[in-house]
Protein backbone atom coordinates (compact mmCIF):
# COMPACT_ATOMS: atom_id res chain seq x y z
CA UNK A 1 0.00 0.00 0.00
CA UNK A 2 1.30 2.77 -0.52
CA UNK A 3 2.22 5.72 1.87
CA UNK A 4 -0.16 8.49 1.30
CA UNK A 5 -2.73 5.39 1.51
CA UNK A 6 -1.73 4.13 4.65
CA UNK A 7 -2.39 7.58 6.39
CA UNK A 8 -5.41 8.07 4.78
CA UNK A 9 -6.54 5.03 6.11
CA UNK A 10 -5.01 5.60 9.69
CA UNK A 11 -6.32 9.04 9.18
CA UNK A 12 -9.85 7.94 9.01
CA UNK A 13 -9.72 5.50 11.57
CA UNK A 14 -8.77 8.20 14.33
CA UNK A 15 -11.99 10.36 13.04
CA UNK A 16 -14.17 7.12 13.70
CA UNK A 17 -12.81 6.81 16.70
CA UNK A 18 -13.23 10.82 17.96
CA UNK A 19 -16.75 10.73 16.58
CA UNK A 20 -18.69 11.34 19.36
CA UNK A 21 -22.08 9.68 19.81
CA UNK A 22 -25.67 11.43 20.22
CA UNK A 23 -28.09 10.60 22.29
CA UNK A 24 -31.15 8.81 20.77
CA UNK A 25 -34.43 9.51 20.49
CA UNK A 26 -37.16 6.54 20.54
CA UNK A 27 -37.20 3.44 22.51
CA UNK A 28 -34.74 2.60 25.20
CA UNK A 29 -34.12 -0.31 27.40
CA UNK A 30 -32.92 0.13 30.63
CA UNK A 31 -31.15 -2.32 32.87
CA UNK A 32 -30.72 -1.88 36.74
CA UNK A 33 -27.73 -4.41 37.35
CA UNK A 34 -28.23 -5.96 40.63
CA UNK A 35 -24.73 -8.21 41.94
CA UNK A 36 -26.58 -11.33 42.21
CA UNK A 37 -28.32 -11.56 38.54
CA UNK A 38 -31.64 -10.00 39.04
CA UNK A 39 -31.46 -7.47 37.16
CA UNK A 40 -34.46 -5.24 36.68
CA UNK A 41 -35.21 -4.34 33.23
CA UNK A 42 -37.85 -1.66 32.39
CA UNK A 43 -38.48 0.81 29.41
CA UNK A 44 -38.43 4.39 28.24
CA UNK A 45 -38.73 6.61 25.23
CA UNK A 46 -36.62 9.58 24.90
CA UNK A 47 -37.73 12.64 22.98
CA UNK A 48 -35.79 16.04 21.57
CA UNK A 49 -37.82 18.95 21.33
CA UNK A 50 -35.59 21.94 20.56
CA UNK A 51 -32.83 20.53 22.13
CA UNK A 52 -34.95 20.16 25.43
CA UNK A 53 -34.46 16.60 25.71
CA UNK A 54 -37.40 14.59 28.14
CA UNK A 55 -37.80 10.83 28.92
CA UNK A 56 -41.39 8.98 29.12
CA UNK A 57 -40.60 5.81 31.65
CA UNK A 58 -42.82 3.05 30.40
CA UNK A 59 -44.63 0.16 32.27
CA UNK A 60 -47.68 -1.36 31.03
CA UNK A 61 -50.34 1.37 30.45
CA UNK A 62 -48.15 4.01 31.73
CA UNK A 63 -46.09 6.81 30.46
CA UNK A 64 -44.20 8.76 33.50
CA UNK A 65 -42.45 11.79 32.20
CA UNK A 66 -39.09 12.71 33.41
CA UNK A 67 -38.57 16.31 31.87
CA UNK A 68 -35.50 17.03 34.11
CA UNK A 69 -32.88 15.52 31.42
CA UNK A 70 -29.25 17.42 31.02
CA UNK A 71 -26.85 16.93 28.77
CA UNK A 72 -23.23 17.78 29.32
CA UNK A 73 -20.75 16.65 26.81
CA UNK A 74 -20.70 12.73 27.08
CA UNK A 75 -22.26 12.75 30.85
CA UNK A 76 -26.29 12.44 30.92
CA UNK A 77 -28.22 13.09 34.40
CA UNK A 78 -31.53 12.43 34.38
CA UNK A 79 -33.41 12.90 38.15
CA UNK A 80 -36.65 11.74 39.27
CA UNK A 81 -39.68 14.29 39.39
CA UNK A 82 -40.12 12.78 42.85
CA UNK A 83 -38.68 9.99 45.56
CA UNK A 84 -35.74 11.96 45.46
CA UNK A 85 -33.75 9.58 42.84
CA UNK A 86 -31.65 10.38 39.78
CA UNK A 87 -29.36 8.70 37.04
CA UNK A 88 -25.68 9.75 36.47
CA UNK A 89 -24.31 8.31 33.23
CA UNK A 90 -21.94 8.65 30.61
CA UNK A 91 -22.93 8.44 26.61
CA UNK A 92 -20.82 5.51 25.19
CA UNK A 93 -19.49 5.27 21.83
CA UNK A 94 -22.04 2.80 20.59
CA UNK A 95 -24.82 5.27 22.00
CA UNK A 96 -25.49 3.36 24.84
CA UNK A 97 -25.54 4.61 28.18
CA UNK A 98 -23.88 3.34 31.69
CA UNK A 99 -23.38 4.70 34.86
CA UNK A 100 -25.43 4.74 38.18
CA UNK A 101 -29.27 5.03 39.54
CA UNK A 102 -28.01 6.90 42.82
CA UNK A 103 -31.23 6.70 45.78
CA UNK A 104 -30.75 9.67 48.11
CA UNK A 105 -32.16 8.39 51.60
CA UNK A 106 -32.15 9.79 54.91
CA UNK A 107 -29.08 9.10 56.48
CA UNK A 108 -26.96 8.30 53.12
CA UNK A 109 -26.63 7.65 49.02
CA UNK A 110 -27.29 4.00 47.75
CA UNK A 111 -26.61 3.56 44.40
CA UNK A 112 -26.71 0.52 41.60
CA UNK A 113 -25.17 -0.02 38.08
CA UNK A 114 -27.22 1.22 35.37
CA UNK A 115 -27.07 0.72 31.71
CA UNK A 116 -29.10 1.68 28.33
CA UNK A 117 -29.32 0.73 25.21
CA UNK A 118 -31.00 2.68 22.13
CA UNK A 119 -33.28 1.37 19.73
CA UNK A 120 -34.81 -1.84 21.46
CA UNK A 121 -38.73 -1.60 22.80
CA UNK A 122 -38.86 -5.00 24.18
CA UNK A 123 -38.55 -5.45 28.06
CA UNK A 124 -37.74 -9.44 28.05
CA UNK A 125 -37.32 -11.65 24.66
CA UNK A 126 -39.96 -14.59 24.53
CA UNK A 127 -38.09 -17.09 22.34
CA UNK A 128 -40.45 -19.77 23.06
CA UNK A 129 -44.25 -19.81 23.18
CA UNK A 130 -46.08 -19.53 26.32
CA UNK A 131 -46.53 -23.18 27.72
CA UNK A 132 -49.37 -21.93 29.95
CA UNK A 133 -51.81 -18.86 30.38
CA UNK A 134 -51.46 -17.01 34.33
CA UNK A 135 -54.48 -14.40 33.34
CA UNK A 136 -55.94 -14.54 36.74
CA UNK A 137 -56.17 -13.61 40.37
CA UNK A 138 -53.06 -15.94 42.46
CA UNK A 139 -53.21 -15.52 46.09
CA UNK A 140 -49.12 -15.02 46.65
CA UNK A 141 -47.02 -15.83 49.68
CA UNK A 142 -43.48 -14.20 49.55
CA UNK A 143 -41.29 -15.28 52.42
CA UNK A 144 -37.97 -13.43 53.61
CA UNK A 145 -34.67 -14.33 52.89
CA UNK A 146 -34.22 -15.00 56.46
CA UNK A 147 -37.29 -17.18 56.32
CA UNK A 148 -39.08 -15.69 59.57
CA UNK A 149 -41.53 -12.88 57.85
CA UNK A 150 -44.60 -14.11 55.01
CA UNK A 151 -46.64 -11.62 53.66
CA UNK A 152 -49.58 -12.21 51.67
CA UNK A 153 -50.33 -10.46 48.26
CA UNK A 154 -52.35 -10.66 45.78
CA UNK A 155 -51.56 -11.26 41.80
CA UNK A 156 -54.02 -9.73 39.18
CA UNK A 157 -52.32 -11.20 35.36
CA UNK A 158 -53.63 -10.64 32.43
CA UNK A 159 -51.64 -12.48 29.48
CA UNK A 160 -51.96 -11.74 25.52
CA UNK A 161 -49.87 -14.59 24.01
CA UNK A 162 -46.57 -13.83 25.66
CA UNK A 163 -47.01 -11.06 26.44
CA UNK A 164 -48.13 -10.34 30.70
CA UNK A 165 -49.03 -7.00 32.52
CA UNK A 166 -50.52 -7.07 35.79
CA UNK A 167 -50.00 -5.64 39.38
CA UNK A 168 -50.28 -7.13 43.13
CA UNK A 169 -52.74 -5.83 45.23
CA UNK A 170 -51.49 -5.78 49.07
CA UNK A 171 -53.33 -4.49 52.39
CA UNK A 172 -51.46 -1.03 51.75
CA UNK A 173 -51.73 -0.41 48.01
CA UNK A 174 -50.72 -1.88 45.02
CA UNK A 175 -47.36 -2.67 43.01
CA UNK A 176 -48.31 -0.18 40.07
CA UNK A 177 -48.17 -1.20 36.74
CA UNK A 178 -46.13 -4.36 36.51
CA UNK A 179 -44.78 -5.96 32.63
CA UNK A 180 -43.43 -8.45 31.40
CA UNK A 181 -43.71 -12.06 29.24
CA UNK A 182 -44.30 -15.82 29.95
CA UNK A 183 -40.97 -17.47 27.33
CA UNK A 184 -41.61 -21.38 27.49
CA UNK A 185 -42.81 -22.04 31.38
CA UNK A 186 -40.91 -18.76 32.88
CA UNK A 187 -42.80 -15.50 34.12
CA UNK A 188 -41.06 -12.25 34.05
CA UNK A 189 -42.79 -9.37 35.22
CA UNK A 190 -41.25 -6.03 36.06
CA UNK A 191 -41.50 -2.01 37.18
CA UNK A 192 -39.75 0.41 37.83
CA UNK A 193 -41.13 4.44 38.93
CA UNK A 194 -38.03 6.05 40.51
CA UNK A 195 -38.84 4.34 43.94
CA UNK A 196 -40.38 0.93 42.95
CA UNK A 197 -37.95 -1.19 41.00
CA UNK A 198 -38.91 -4.96 41.03
CA UNK A 199 -38.54 -7.70 39.15
CA UNK A 200 -41.03 -11.19 39.84
CA UNK A 201 -39.51 -14.93 38.55
CA UNK A 202 -41.00 -17.76 39.00
CA UNK A 203 -41.37 -21.00 36.88
CA UNK A 204 -45.59 -21.56 35.60
CA UNK A 205 -46.22 -25.08 36.52
CA UNK A 206 -49.28 -25.45 34.58
CA UNK A 207 -52.42 -22.78 34.98
CA UNK A 208 -53.21 -22.65 38.24
CA UNK A 209 -49.47 -23.07 40.05
CA UNK A 210 -46.57 -21.00 40.21
CA UNK A 211 -43.28 -21.74 41.89
CA UNK A 212 -39.69 -21.00 42.47
CA UNK A 213 -40.82 -17.58 42.53
CA UNK A 214 -37.84 -14.78 43.13
CA UNK A 215 -39.15 -11.19 43.88
CA UNK A 216 -36.07 -8.67 43.68
CA UNK A 217 -36.97 -5.54 45.41
CA UNK A 218 -34.13 -2.26 44.55
CA UNK A 219 -30.80 -2.94 45.18
CA UNK A 220 -30.61 -5.74 47.46
CA UNK A 221 -33.73 -7.00 48.60
CA UNK A 222 -34.66 -10.48 47.44
CA UNK A 223 -37.25 -12.58 48.86
CA UNK A 224 -38.74 -15.95 47.26
CA UNK A 225 -42.67 -16.68 46.51
CA UNK A 226 -44.93 -19.28 45.27
CA UNK A 227 -48.35 -19.03 43.95
CA UNK A 228 -52.13 -20.18 43.74
CA UNK A 229 -54.45 -19.43 41.38
CA UNK A 230 -57.81 -18.58 43.28
CA UNK A 231 -60.70 -16.39 42.10
CA UNK A 232 -61.82 -15.70 45.42
CA UNK A 233 -59.13 -14.64 47.26
CA UNK A 234 -59.75 -11.38 49.31
CA UNK A 235 -58.18 -9.19 51.24
CA UNK A 236 -58.51 -7.78 54.27
CA UNK A 237 -61.05 -5.02 54.57
CA UNK A 238 -59.32 -2.02 54.06
CA UNK A 239 -61.34 0.02 56.39
CA UNK A 240 -60.75 -2.33 59.52
CA UNK A 241 -56.30 -1.75 59.76
CA UNK A 242 -56.77 1.46 61.37
CA UNK A 243 -60.03 2.63 63.20
CA UNK A 244 -59.97 5.13 65.58
CA UNK A 245 -59.83 4.03 68.97
CA UNK A 246 -63.32 5.56 69.94
CA UNK A 247 -66.36 5.68 68.36
CA UNK A 248 -67.17 9.55 67.58
CA UNK A 249 -63.54 10.31 67.31
CA UNK A 250 -62.46 13.56 66.38
CA UNK A 251 -58.72 15.10 65.54
CA UNK A 252 -57.06 17.19 66.81
CA UNK A 253 -53.72 18.49 65.20
CA UNK A 254 -51.02 21.14 64.10
CA UNK A 255 -48.43 21.20 61.61
CA UNK A 256 -46.17 23.56 59.48
CA UNK A 257 -47.05 23.72 55.82
CA UNK A 258 -43.71 24.26 53.30
CA UNK A 259 -43.92 27.84 54.21
CA UNK A 260 -43.29 27.21 57.66
CA UNK A 261 -47.22 28.64 58.74
CA UNK A 262 -48.91 26.26 61.15
CA UNK A 263 -52.04 24.96 59.75
CA UNK A 264 -54.68 23.37 62.64
CA UNK A 265 -57.45 20.55 61.97
CA UNK A 266 -59.62 23.67 64.24
CA UNK A 267 -59.08 26.01 62.10
CA UNK A 268 -61.78 28.10 60.89
CA UNK A 269 -60.98 27.03 56.79
CA UNK A 270 -62.27 23.59 58.07
CA UNK A 271 -65.36 23.70 60.24
CA UNK A 272 -68.69 23.23 59.23
CA UNK A 273 -66.75 21.10 55.97
CA UNK A 274 -66.03 17.27 55.02
CA UNK A 275 -62.13 16.87 55.43
CA UNK A 276 -60.23 14.14 53.92
CA UNK A 277 -57.07 13.60 55.83
CA UNK A 278 -54.17 12.32 53.26
CA UNK A 279 -51.67 10.40 55.09
CA UNK A 280 -48.87 10.77 52.87
CA UNK A 281 -45.42 10.99 51.83
CA UNK A 282 -43.52 12.18 48.56
CA UNK A 283 -41.37 9.00 48.62
CA UNK A 284 -44.38 6.76 48.32
CA UNK A 285 -45.73 5.35 44.70
CA UNK A 286 -49.24 4.69 45.73
CA UNK A 287 -49.45 8.02 47.79
CA UNK A 288 -48.57 9.42 44.57
CA UNK A 289 -51.20 7.78 42.80
CA UNK A 290 -53.82 8.89 45.51
CA UNK A 291 -53.01 12.53 45.10
CA UNK A 292 -53.10 13.05 41.52
CA UNK A 293 -56.43 11.40 41.83
CA UNK A 294 -57.35 13.93 44.78
CA UNK A 295 -55.67 16.68 43.30
CA UNK A 296 -58.38 16.98 40.13
CA UNK A 297 -61.17 15.42 42.24
CA UNK A 298 -60.57 18.59 44.95
CA UNK A 299 -60.62 21.17 42.17
CA UNK A 300 -64.05 20.03 40.58
CA UNK A 301 -65.40 19.70 44.40
CA UNK A 302 -64.44 22.24 46.68
CA UNK A 303 -67.24 24.03 46.20
CA UNK A 304 -69.52 21.99 47.63
CA UNK A 305 -68.21 22.44 51.00
CA UNK A 306 -65.22 19.70 51.17
CA UNK A 307 -61.33 20.28 52.00
CA UNK A 308 -58.55 17.78 51.86
CA UNK A 309 -55.36 18.34 54.27
CA UNK A 310 -52.38 16.15 53.45
CA UNK A 311 -50.31 15.16 56.16
CA UNK A 312 -46.62 13.75 55.38
CA UNK A 313 -44.58 11.53 57.20
CA UNK A 314 -41.07 12.20 55.55
CA UNK A 315 -37.59 9.86 55.43
CA UNK A 316 -36.17 12.44 57.78
CA UNK A 317 -37.14 14.52 60.38
CA UNK A 318 -34.75 17.93 58.67
CA UNK A 319 -37.71 20.52 57.55
CA UNK A 320 -35.80 22.22 54.88
CA UNK A 321 -34.77 18.55 53.34
CA UNK A 322 -38.23 17.57 53.94
CA UNK A 323 -39.37 20.16 52.48
CA UNK A 324 -37.87 20.42 48.86
CA UNK A 325 -38.82 16.59 48.78
CA UNK A 326 -42.55 18.25 49.14
CA UNK A 327 -42.39 20.98 46.86
CA UNK A 328 -41.59 18.85 44.31
CA UNK A 329 -45.17 16.31 44.96
CA UNK A 330 -46.84 19.87 44.87
CA UNK A 331 -45.54 21.03 41.84
CA UNK A 332 -45.91 17.72 39.77
CA UNK A 333 -49.37 17.29 40.74
CA UNK A 334 -50.65 20.71 41.11
CA UNK A 335 -51.87 20.20 44.51
CA UNK A 336 -53.77 23.30 45.82
CA UNK A 337 -54.90 22.26 49.33
CA UNK A 338 -52.63 22.33 52.57
CA UNK A 339 -49.87 20.12 52.56
CA UNK A 340 -48.20 19.81 56.05
CA UNK A 341 -44.82 18.26 57.10
CA UNK A 342 -45.38 16.40 60.24
CA UNK A 343 -41.49 16.27 61.01
CA UNK A 344 -42.15 12.07 62.07
CA UNK A 345 -40.33 9.80 59.96
CA UNK A 346 -42.96 6.76 58.31
CA UNK A 347 -40.08 4.13 60.01
CA UNK A 348 -41.04 6.21 63.92
CA UNK A 349 -42.92 3.20 65.85
CA UNK A 350 -44.28 6.25 67.76
CA UNK A 351 -46.02 8.48 64.71
CA UNK A 352 -49.19 7.24 65.06
CA UNK A 353 -49.09 8.63 68.75
CA UNK A 354 -46.91 11.60 67.81
CA UNK A 355 -49.28 12.78 65.14
CA UNK A 356 -52.50 11.16 65.49
CA UNK A 357 -53.17 9.45 68.61
CA UNK A 358 -57.16 9.41 68.26
CA UNK A 359 -55.99 6.48 66.05
CA UNK A 360 -55.11 2.79 66.32
CA UNK A 361 -51.43 2.06 65.03
CA UNK A 362 -50.82 3.31 60.96
CA UNK A 363 -50.27 0.14 59.26
CA UNK A 364 -49.52 1.83 55.63
CA UNK A 365 -48.94 4.51 53.46
CA UNK A 366 -51.29 6.00 51.98
CA UNK A 367 -54.05 5.91 54.49
CA UNK A 368 -56.91 8.12 54.22
CA UNK A 369 -59.41 9.63 56.80
CA UNK A 370 -62.86 10.70 56.00
CA UNK A 371 -64.24 13.56 58.44
CA UNK A 372 -67.93 14.53 58.23
CA UNK A 373 -69.28 18.44 58.84
CA UNK A 374 -68.55 18.01 62.95
CA UNK A 375 -65.28 16.87 62.48
CA UNK A 376 -65.62 13.49 63.68
CA UNK A 377 -63.90 10.39 61.90
CA UNK A 378 -66.55 8.58 59.96
CA UNK A 379 -63.89 6.04 58.18
CA UNK A 380 -60.44 5.44 57.81
CA UNK A 381 -58.98 3.80 54.87
CA UNK A 382 -55.35 2.01 54.91
CA UNK A 383 -53.50 1.88 50.95
CA UNK A 384 -54.41 2.70 47.77
CA UNK A 385 -55.83 0.63 44.70
CA UNK A 386 -54.60 2.85 41.91
CA UNK A 387 -55.03 2.99 38.10
CA UNK A 388 -52.32 -0.05 37.79
CA UNK A 389 -54.94 -1.87 39.20
CA UNK A 390 -58.03 -1.88 36.16
CA UNK A 391 -61.05 -2.51 37.66
CA UNK A 392 -60.14 -1.98 41.09
CA UNK A 393 -59.37 1.60 40.86
CA UNK A 394 -62.48 2.09 38.99
CA UNK A 395 -64.43 0.51 42.18
CA UNK A 396 -62.44 3.11 44.64
CA UNK A 397 -63.47 5.71 42.53
CA UNK A 398 -67.20 4.80 42.36
CA UNK A 399 -67.20 4.05 46.50
CA UNK A 400 -65.25 7.13 47.10
CA UNK A 401 -67.57 9.31 45.45
CA UNK A 402 -70.81 7.58 46.86
CA UNK A 403 -68.43 8.22 50.52
CA UNK A 404 -68.16 11.77 49.78
CA UNK A 405 -71.71 12.09 48.26
CA UNK A 406 -73.17 11.06 51.94
CA UNK A 407 -70.52 13.26 53.64
CA UNK A 408 -71.65 16.73 51.55
CA UNK A 409 -75.33 15.80 52.46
Amino acid sequence: MKKWMIVAVIGLAACSANKKATLATGPWQAHLLREDGGDIVFNFELTDSAGKKAIHILNAGERMLVDDVRQEGDSVFIRMPFFDSEFKTALQPDGSLQGLWIRHLAANDANIAFKAVPGVAERFASANPAKHNVSGRWPTYFTSADGKDTSLAIGEFAQNGNAVTGTYLTTTGDYRYLQGVVDGDTLKLSTFDGSHAYLFTAKVENDSTLSNGVFFAGITNKEQFTAKKDSSAKLQDATTIATVKETGATLDFVFPDVNGQKVSIKDERFKNKAVIVQISGSWCPNCMDETAYLSEWYKQNKDRGVEIIMLCYERTTDFEKSKKAVQSFIKRFDVTYPVLITGVTPSDPQKTEKTLPQLTALKGFPTTIYLDKTGKVKEVHTGFNGPGTGEHYETYKKEFNHLMDGLLQ
